[in-house]
Parts: C-alpha cells; structure tokens; sequence
C-alpha cells in the first residue's frame, strides 16, 4: 500500500503575538534578538577574548594535571593507566548522548564539561586534597599518618571534589542559560563533567597501582593493579557521574521552576551539592570497611540510588516527548504546523525513520533540514513550556517568530518526511481514509492560549494560578 500523499501547503501564514505580550516585543532586548540553529560553531567565528582564555586555562591545567600524573605513577604507570582508564568514558558519553537526543545539549557545552572534569577540576582536586591531608598529619598529633588520609578521603575529599565538578555546572547555568530546558541538561552536564573526573582521577590510581605492582613483582589477577580495575572501571564506573547527577539535578529543577520563590531556587543548587557530597563520602567511608562492609554499601545504598537516578533520568526525557504533545498544538491551529506533526515530533523512532526517508529521497541536505525541523519545533516548544512555568520573558514574542520563521523554512521537506514516517510507525494513528485536514489560515491570527489549568507534564502549575501564556 502506497503511502499517503501530503496535502499541498498553503501560503505561511502572518504572525501576530497574543495582545498580552505585544507591549513586551518592543524592548530592546527583544529587538536584538535572533535565532541560531544549534550546531557546532566554526572555530574562526568563535574566538573571542573569552573563549581563548578558558582554552587557555584548560589547557594549562591539563598540562600541568598530566605532568603531577605522571610524576607520581612513571611514565610506564602512567601509560599503563590511560590505557585502562579509557575504557569506560566511550560508554558512559554515549549513554549521556542517548540521554540528551530530544534537546541536545551544544557540542562546546559538552566539550567544556568534560575538560574542565578531565583537567581544573582534577587538578584543583589534588592539591586541595594534599593540602587538607597535610593540614590534619601536622595539626592533629592524635591522628596516624593513615587516619589522616582516611579522614581526608572521607570528610575533606567529597566536599572538594563534588565543589570544583559542580563548578562547571554553575558557570554553564549562569553563561549558558538559554540551554538549561529542563532537568535532562543539569543531569547530562553534571554526568559529562564527573566523567571527565573520573577518567583522570582513573589514571592516577591504576598508574599507582601498577607502580606498586611492578615494585612487589606482582602480576595477573593477583595484582594490585587487576583489583582497581575490577572496583573502579567494572563495579563503578557511574561512582563520580551519579554523585554529581544530584547537583546537576538541583540545578535543572532551579532553572525552570519556582519562579516566585527566589530563596527555594537558591537553595536547592546547594541541597543537591549537599546531597552529591553525603553520597561521596558514604562510598569512600565503604573503602574502610572490609570487603564485606564495602559490598554491603555496594548491594544495598549504591546500587539502589544509581537505578532511582537512572529512572528519574529516562522519566524526565520521557516528559520531554510528552511535552511536543502538549505545547505544539495550538501552532496546528494557526497553521504553522501540520495536525499530525506534535505526534511525529514526539517520537524519536519517526523523527529518525523521517530522516531516513529523506535521505534515500532527496539527499543527505534532506535528511539535515528534517533534523534541523525538529530541532526547531523541540527548542518552540520548550520556549513555550518555559513560558507557561515561570511567565513570559520580554523577549518571548520576538523568538517565537523567529523561531516559527526558521520552522517554515524546512518545512517543504520535512513535512511529507514526517507525515511518511508517521504512517509507518504509528498505523493505528493515521490512515488513508481519514487524511489530515489541509493547515488553513492565511491571514493574521492569534496563537490561542492553553487553556486555563491545562495540565503540565512536568506536573507544573502555571505562575499565579492562572492561565500559562499565550504566544
């Protein structure tokens, strides 16, 4: 059966702001801005004064980071180290991709996180570490060179670990606010940059863990340098990413919730820093106590959290798909958007048939401008998400036309791409019989507002109880 053939388009239609919000569109901040499709910058258009200096103070820390490395383990250990150290990274940065595919998330956002986990976070780490090591063994004469460094592992550590690898988080929340949408960001930003963490902090210990073995003459899986392996890179490779999850989590629920409760938001960045620390320092505790102690803290407290936080994940991006279904509709009425289009783009199994559609028909330019469309319309109605959780900001008339403006652009190619697609992943949905009806409207019409108290699938209230804002 030959699948259904996609209406003509009609003439876009003229865009007028809901009257609430027309005042707004005039400020100078809207008049300024424009929208950019999200992909990744040619390098001579993003040199900036700022952008050479955070290179710069990445690659120095990674520089010097590398040099105490090796210092420490040889070069041989330190070889031995980055071999290991790398297996687990490839997995754990495509399942945060996975994780981020509804809204990714820029690739120099991601790249930044994960050098600033790899480099000034471990460098910072290391020497606060020392320090705080060196403060106990030469003020506390009570205490062994040994307790030392246990209280150091488990009081000093978590809080200077967790601080530095929740400072990537901070700076990308307050520098690139426009990317936090939701609770997804925080988790995937907080998880790249602990993963980055984790990597070097993995070089350090198996490079000194096959120092030692090289200096007692033992190998196989009788080493010392087998036994890290096992509970660093198999058991727990999601240690460091989980504990910093929680502050990422923190952070995405502050961005896009409570509006009218300034002290809540503050607060909760530092309850979920406060929560990554308590669970670092329950893991580093474990070390202490046996192998028993540690497998029941292992079985029992870690793996259990990590599958909570792993659902929450997987739920949240869930929430994200429901949310195309709701805030995409009233763009059906006005005639930006097909009918059948808030169910297609909320499915990423015919957003991904859709590009292969295009691609065999028309090219890979095809397949670029289906995705670029559902970049668009996912960024439209997260906008609009946004604005019916913490009310319209003064440039939300401004980039909604824009946005709307880009969304036709691609329209002519996306829009039989998702309406084939749609036909072959959701059959029950749509037939033949029953076509959609042709997108009307040619004149100047309004963006209806949700209606009042529409339901969120967050679960979110609109702000002063009333009805969410309208485009």
């Amino acid at each position: 059966m030959n699948p259904p053939q996609p209406p003509p388009l009609p003439p876009k239609p003229a865009y007028a702001p809901d009257p609430r919000y027309a005042a707004s569109a005039a400020s100078p901040a809207a008049a300024q801005w424009h929208y950019a499709p999200r992909r990744r910058p040619a390098p001579w258009h993003s040199r900036t004064a700022r952008a050479i200096a955070l290179f710069s103070l990445l690659a120095l820390s990674g520089v010097i980071i590398l040099a105490m490395v090796r210092q420490q383990t040889g070069t041989q250990g330190f070889l031995v180290g980055l071999g290991l150290a790398v297996f687990p990274v490839p997995v754990l940065i495509a399942g945060f991709c996975w994780l981020d595919r509804i809204d990714p998330e820029p690739r120099r956002n991601l790249v930044f996180a994960f050098a600033w986990g790899a480099c000034a976070a471990t460098l910072v780490a290391l020497l606060a570490n020392g320090l705080a090591t060196n403060w106990l063994e030469n003020n506390l004469s009570t205490l062994s060179p040994d307790d030392a460094q246990t209280w150091g592992a488990t009081v000093f550590a978590p809080v200077i670990e967790e601080t530095v690898k929740a400072a990537a988080v901070v700076l990308l929340f307050l520098f690139r606010r426009q990317n936090f949408a939701g609770v997804t960001d925080g988790l995937v930003l907080a998880g790249i940059t602990a993963t980055g963490f984790a990597f070097t902090e993995n070089i350090l210990y198996l490079g000194n863990a096959f120092g030692q073995d090289q200096s007692l003459g033992h190998t196989g899986l009788d080493s010392l340098t087998a036994g890290t392996f096992f509970v660093r890179i198999i058991m727990s490779p999601f240690a460091h990413p989980l504990f910093t999850m929680l502050t990422g989590l923190a952070f995405g629920i502050a961005a896009t919730s409570y509006p009218h409760r300034r002290p809540l938001r503050l607060a909760l960045p530092f309850l979920g820093l406060a929560t990554a620390v308590l669970l670092h320092a329950i893991w580093n505790a474990a070390t202490t106590l046996g192998d028993l102690g540690f497998l029941t803290v292992y079985g029992l407290f870690m793996l259990p959290v990590f599958a909570a936080l792993t659902w929450l994940a997987v739920w949240a991006r869930h929430r994200e798909l429901l949310a195309l279904r709701t805030y995409l509709p009233p763009y059906v009425t006005t005639g930006w958007l097909s009918p059948t289009e808030p169910i297609s783009l909320s499915s990423l199994k015919t957003r991904s048939v859709a590009r292969d559609i295009a691609r065999r028909t028309q090219g890979p330019t095809a397949a670029r401008a289906v995705t670029e469309y559902a970049a668009t319309a996912t960024t439209l109605a997260f906008l609009r998400r946004q604005a019916h959780r913490t009310g319209p900001t003064p440039t939300f008339p401004t980039q909604e036309q824009a946005l709307l403006n880009h969304l036709w652009q691609h329209k002519p190619v996306a829009h039989p791409a998702l309406l084939q697609a749609l036909h072959t992943t959701h059959r029950p949905l749509y037939t033949p019989q029953s076509p959609p009806s042709p997108m009307a409207p040619s004149s100047a019409t309004r963006i209806p507002p949700i209606p009042q108290n529409a339901p969120d699938p967050s679960g979110h209230r609109p702000p002063h109880g009333g009805s969410p804002p309208a485009a």
